[in-house]
């Protein structure tokens, strides 16, 4: 959410340190296999289609909120395009209708410890789409009543990356679904669009991989093991080939 362009870039670069971004897409690519269908419409769509993208579910408020928030967690600066550019938003709604929207790659009965340790892992009974849509609301909910009855796309930009750092620290106390863990599946989910592969609906014009550097599925860097710190010339390559 910082207006810092360094810290921005560094923040980029770890996540690739961390986790390699073929990974990243690793839970989407079950999610689609396990639906027994490839997300060719996402390699269509991410290659900018005349048409506007129409969300298949979230509504058109819960749209605008998505629209905003992804906004201020990966802002377009001077080091190039952010969420929106990058089609964020498209990916996160392509998610809520896979087996991982759906709750169905966890273990969800109970009992649930909501307050346990990370190790015991997700315990909530909610799935990543009910997390989304009782997560808006209730955020939208509390914008309300705290800043003159505006919701979150509403409010000006430094007032949104104040809201978004009170979900982060759990500051509001939301009835329907804990507001840090809102705050940390729309982070994650908006963190996998911008670096995730492009046929997911994200990533689009592999913008976040040319921001870090990163070469995509290329098969062969045989040519490139004995020159350490060398820059790869070459772009980005989709899985389905597409070049960026």
């Amino acid at each position: 959410m910082s207006n810092n362009h360094e810290p921005r870039r560094r923040f980029l670069r770890q996540m690739l340190a961390v986790v390699p971004v073929t990974s990243v897409a690793t839970a989407t690519a079950l999610s689609e296999s396990a639906c027994g269908d490839a997300p060719s419409s996402g390699a269509v769509s991410s290659q900018g289609a005349a048409a506007p993208y129409a969300p298949q579910y979230f509504t058109e408020d819960e749209w605008r909120f998505i629209g905003a928030a992804v906004d201020r967690l990966i802002p377009a600066d001077g080091l190039g395009a952010g969420a929106l550019q990058a089609g964020v938003p498209e990916y996160i709604d392509k998610q809520m209708d896979t087996p991982y929207g759906h709750g169905k790659l966890w273990y969800m009965q109970g009992p649930f410890h909501p307050d346990s340790v990370p190790e015991m892992g997700y315990q909530i009974n909610l799935s990543p789409r009910e997390v989304y849509r009782h997560g808006i609301e209730a955020c939208n909910a509390y914008c309300k009543q705290q800043h003159g009855g505006k919701v979150f796309a509403e409010l000006d930009v430094a007032t949104q990356e104040a809201v978004l750092h009170e979900l982060e620290h759990g500051k509001p106390a939301f009835d329907s679904v804990p507001s840090k863990t809102f705050f940390a599946t729309l982070l994650g989910n908006t963190k996998e669009g911008f670096l995730a592969d492009p046929i997911y609906g994200g990533n689009q014009g592999m913008v976040g991989w040319k921001m870090v550097g990163f070469p995509g599925a290329r098969a062969d860097f045989m040519d490139w093991i004995d020159q350490p710190g060398v820059k790869y010339p070459y772009g980005p390559v989709s899985i389905n080939g597409r070049r960026g």
